[in-house]
């Protein structure tokens, strides 16, 4: 899948080995939160920020993949792509402890797609994320406010860059 974008290193690592580690969902924590003044349009922006919570550096890289759950922990329709495809790549973020990288995602969550109901919500509220940022090891944040994502779950997502 295309990634886009702009990063920029979050640290430099002191020992080639401590770099080439990838973070795993334990040395992760997170949010995904509104992104205050940003609806218009039947658009919403949230912003995902990982921090790294070990004690060693790690890096991500990316688009991040994301897993909608709802208030069970069952998994809802979600559909990733990227923001601006073409522009830019992806590059490795190192992530000293307590560094963070985000990512901004664009979503509508009002404006039904095909296929959905024309009346209430389009989706059922999503409230928590489930996150993978270099690998399959996944951290489950909090999604806040909680929110229905329309068109079947689809997230316009940026790449992840360092810091926010």
């Amino acid at each position: 899948r295309p990634r886009t974008g702009t990063t920029t290193a979050a640290s430099t690592s002191t020992t080639p080995s401590a770099a080439s580690a990838p973070c795993t969902g334990a040395d992760l924590r997170g949010t995904f939160a509104q992104l205050p003044g940003s609806a218009g349009a039947g658009q919403i922006s949230y912003v995902l920020t990982v921090t790294n919570a070990s004690a060693r550096d790690c890096f991500v890289s990316g688009i991040p993949g994301v897993q909608l759950l709802d208030a069970a922990g069952a998994p809802l329709p979600t559909h990733v792509s990227a923001a601006h495809p073409g522009q830019g790549t992806a590059a490795r973020i190192t992530l000293a402890p307590g560094d963070s990288a985000s990512a901004e995602a664009r979503f509508s969550p009002d404006v039904p797609g095909v296929g959905e109901s024309q009346q209430g919500p389009c989706e059922p509220k999503a409230v928590t994320m489930r996150v993978s940022t270099t690998g399959p090891a996944t951290v489950d944040v909090p999604i806040s406010p909680p929110t229905s994502v329309c068109e079947q779950g689809s997230l316009r997502f940026d790449l992840l860059t360092s810091g926010r």
